[in-house]
């Protein structure tokens, strides 16, 4: 029994039902809201530890929601989307998405996501000794507590962000395919049209550069091949 609250977003009455019953037989506590004014007002009440938002939605659709939530925290984002919206897809995860899962779903596959969001999101406590960190330019990464500076400034990154950035750290100036780099973020193989780690890579190269111009080369894009690390990565 895991004790995790999760908020479902779903104006569907069925689909926000069948949810709720099956992630509370697998431990979870489930909070339900029809609408972002439903969901604002549980937020209110109560910070739970993922969000499953349906992109479409009455009123404030899932996209608005989302970039509301991203603006104000760091809270696990799993979307809920159409097959057909691979537009959306894509931009719910600029917005700051930490996952989706294109309708119809099987339950199984959602729990999967929620378990390997919730793994990225975790953050160790206070007694993990001693804490990993890293330098890489004028960066210094904690890859225990997941955090990332320039020059003293923290950069705030998503759960997803810092998992790719994770991956780089420890394996800098290597080529990493985008099929490794989606199993070993998100726990699962690539398919053609799966563009997860591109748009996750752009925004992370988007708030390297944000802090220092010269960090938009740090992650170079190998044709064919995937995605290369140039920094030397040293500990601190």
């Amino acid at each position: 029994m895991t004790g995790q609250t999760i908020m479902i977003v779903e104006d569907d009455r069925e689909i926000r039902s069948l949810l709720a019953d099956f992630l509370k037989r697998e431990g979870y506590v489930p909070i339900c809201a029809e609408d972002g004014v439903a969901m604002d007002r549980a937020l209110a009440a109560q910070r739970p530890d993922l969000v499953v938002l349906d992109l479409m939605l009455p009123g404030e659709d899932g996209l608005s929601i989302c970039r509301r939530l991203r603006a104000r925290s760091d809270l696990p984002i799993l979307m809920l989307t159409a097959k057909s919206d691979d537009i959306d897809r894509i931009v719910g995860l600029e917005l700051g998405a930490d996952d989706y899962l294109p309708k119809p779903f099987n339950p199984r596959e959602l729990l999967a996501r929620i378990r390997a969001v919730l793994r990225r999101a975790d953050r160790p406590t206070a007694t993990t000794t001693p804490s990993r960190r890293v330098t890489f330019d004028k960066f210094i990464a904690d890859l225990d507590a997941r955090s990332l500076a320039f020059d003293g400034m923290a950069i705030d990154l998503t759960a997803a962000e810092f998992e790719l950035l994770a991956c780089f750290l420890e394996r800098p100036k290597r080529v990493l395919s985008r099929d490794q780099l989606l199993d070993w973020t998100r726990g699962r193989s690539a398919d053609p049209f799966d563009r997860t780690i591109d748009v996750s890579i752009s925004r992370l190269r988007r708030k390297l550069s944000g802090a220092d111009e010269q960090a938009a080369q740090i992650i170079k894009t190998v044709r064919n091949g995937g995605y290369l690390f140039t920094s030397d990565v040293a500990p601190v």
